[in-house]
């Protein structure tokens, strides 16, 4: 039986907070926890090549810690993609994520294209971890066709436009 998601809280933009004031607090993990305590059912979070919010120790804090779904967001980079395989407990679910470098938060959907190899790796790894994959795409009915195509069980659509 498929658990279905009531309410998902994203935990980013606390870090972002906590970055820019150069300072522990507020903290991303007992945000998410106080998130899970009021009812959340999902908690995300987006591990950026950058670490311009999230930090790789929030990471694992956060997959020790949350007890409903968590929801890793990550681009294909290979270094984030190993460190999700090896976070223990597991992250139920690591959604794949264009980034920009300028953006301040993910402004549009991945721009999947036939026999990228670098996504498929990503996908390969982690379904391979046992971590269930979803891309983050566009509304467009050939883009869903296409995340179809590379076998991925959820997809989440961007609906900034």
């Amino acid at each position: 039986m498929t658990r279905s998601i009531e309410l998902g809280i994203n935990i980013d933009h606390v870090a972002t907070v906590r970055q820019a004031r150069r300072a522990p607090y507020p903290d991303p993990v007992h945000a998410a926890l106080l998130a899970e305590q009021a009812g959340a059912d999902n908690i995300t979070l987006h591990l950026r090549e950058d670490r311009r919010h999230i930090q790789d120790a929030d990471v694992a804090s956060l997959a020790r810690g949350v007890r409903t779904v968590m929801n890793l967001e990550l681009g294909a980079h290979p270094d984030i993609v190993r460190l999700a395989r090896r976070l223990r407990p597991r992250p139920f679910q690591a959604t794949l994520v264009p980034e920009r470098r300028r953006e301040v938060t993910t402004e549009g959907g991945l721009a999947l294209r036939r026999g990228d190899r670098r996504l498929a790796t990503a996908i390969a790894g982690l379904k391979d971890a046992g971590i269930r994959v979803s891309l983050f795409i566009d509304p467009v009915r050939k883009t869903i066709d296409q995340a179809h195509a590379l076998g991925v069980p959820a997809i989440e659509i961007h609906t900034g436009t």
